[in-house]
């Protein structure tokens, strides 16, 4: 060999195992610039077994709302087909949320005892089942008929405890909010989905035909859930090292976590009823207007029934869209501020404050159009909330959020029993819908006002 290459390819083989053997401290304190942005990049890394889960919790929400919502839609030819007054129409759409009710702290106990995989998938096989079987109710009777939205209900209650659980086990760093956010976008979406779909079905084929369409789609998202949903990502074999590593710390034995529950923390701390006080405000407005929207344009704007779905559709587009917007905003406000309770407050007063004023220039409106625009940016500003109050039941519990969750979700349940049918009465007695919306916008008003003053991003439960 040429002596002069010789040497220089030794000495070119010494640098590189001189560097080889260089102290990993001084590397660390070299390069930890380098190594948080690997971190970071970790988090947004490529499609993941966490994604997949997100996606499928996704369409889980997507489903239980579309179920939930084509009644709303149905319930025009149902109450002109069995003969139903206002206030009955009310009571049967109202009796979904006794059964949901019922079940919602228990759903959250259940998704840390026995994991979000099971109670997932055995909730939304429970509702798709008697959404399939809510057609034969309505022709045997309004109480079978309100048994039926009693037991969907039940059914739905595990949705949101065993969902949010599972993002606060399969989601680590700023993924949590943006996850929780997307998982909750699936509320506007399947919204939009049920009330088009419904409103389609029912111009086109007789009523019955929409919910025996989405019970079957909900029974297919089972099958899909149990081959690919797993509680634990260090036991999964189809989950990366790299995503092990960085989902490691989420790891709790469901025995342990109930062994640790500080059960008095949901009784005596202000944070967490001023949560609940925010959640219950965003619920009242939800619910009204997820149950009386298609009656509003059908009775006041005197639009046809498929037509009444398809405008009811477009304010839950609205909200679809600007719960991105939000989510963009706060990550924007947190970063710049550093300060994570103050975009957590100021998303959820931007949508509750500007929903509740949208609401009281609604009766102020006289065409269609009009009233479409107004409704919109009601409901659009409303998808603020879910970026607000929604993420912060992983700031206060991120291990238990489940249980949580299900104790704000009790309280905030109320309005879909007494609100929607003091909607029904309401329009009754007083003809319109401006009282309606202005006590719809009175709630959000307080809700707000709390949240503000007692609201707080400090764990209470690790």
């Amino acid at each position: 060999m040429h002596l002069p290459l010789y040497y220089s390819l030794r000495k070119c083989v010494t640098h590189l195992r001189v560097c080889c053997h260089t102290d990993y401290n001084d590397l660390g304190r070299l390069g930890a610039p380098l190594v948080s942005t690997i971190t970071a990049a970790q988090e947004k890394s490529v499609w993941g077994r966490r994604h997949w889960l997100i996606l499928l919790m996704f369409l889980a929400i997507v489903i239980g709302y579309s179920d939930r919502v084509n009644i709303s839609v149905a319930a025009v030819s149902m109450k002109e087909q069995f003969g139903w007054s206002q206030t009955t129409k009310g009571f049967v759409l109202s009796s979904f949320f006794i059964g949901y009710m019922s079940c919602m702290f228990i759903s959250g106990w259940l998704c840390i005892r026995f994991g979000g995989k099971l109670v997932l998938g055995a909730a939304v096989l429970w509702w798709s089942v008697f959404t399939l079987l809510t057609p034969v109710a309505a022709g045997v009777s309004i109480p079978v008929l309100v048994v039926a939205r009693i037991g969907m209900g039940m059914g739905e209650a595990a949705m949101f405890p065993a969902a949010i659980q599972m993002i606060g086990i399969w989601t680590a760093g700023r993924e949590k909010d943006r996850s929780n956010s997307i998982v909750l976008s699936g509320i506007p979406l399947g919204t939009v989905i049920g009330l088009l779909a419904t409103g389609w079905i029912v111009g086109h084929y007789a009523w019955p035909m929409a919910f025996y369409a989405f019970g079957v789609v909900g029974v297919l998202w089972c099958f899909a859930w149990f081959a690919i949903a797993s509680d634990d990502p260090g036991s999964d074999p189809r989950v990366t090292q790299s995503e092990r590593t960085l989902l490691a710390d989420n790891r709790k034995s469901p025995a342990a976590a109930m062994a640790k529950m500080p059960w008095e923390i949901l009784l005596f701390r202000s944070s967490v009823w001023a949560l609940v006080a925010t959640h219950f405000a965003t619920t009242w407005t939800l619910y009204m207007l997820l149950s009386w929207l298609p009656s509003y344009f059908r009775d006041v704007q005197q639009v046809s029934i498929a037509d009444s779905g398809f405008l009811s559709a477009a304010p839950w587009l609205s909200m679809f869209l600007m719960t991105y917007v939000g989510i963009w905003l706060s990550q924007f406000v947190i970063r710049k501020t550093g300060r994570v309770v103050f975009g957590r407050k100021l998303l959820q007063c931007i949508g509750l404050l500007g929903s509740g004023a949208m609401l009281l220039l609604a009766q102020y409106t006289h065409s269609v159009g009009a009233a479409l625009a107004v409704v919109c940016a009601a409901t659009g500003l409303l998808g603020f909330c879910w970026v607000g109050y929604g993420s912060n039941f992983l700031d206060l519990a991120p291990r238990h959020s489940g249980l949580l969750v299900g104790f704000s979700n009790t309280f905030a349940t109320v309005p879909g029993i007494i609100g929607v049918a003091i909607a029904g009465w309401l329009v009754d007695v007083t003809g319109s819908y401006s009282a309606t919306f202005a006590l719809a916008a009175a709630v959000s008003v307080a809700g707000a006002v709390l949240y503000m003053i007692y609201g707080s991003d400090k764990v209470l439960i690790d």
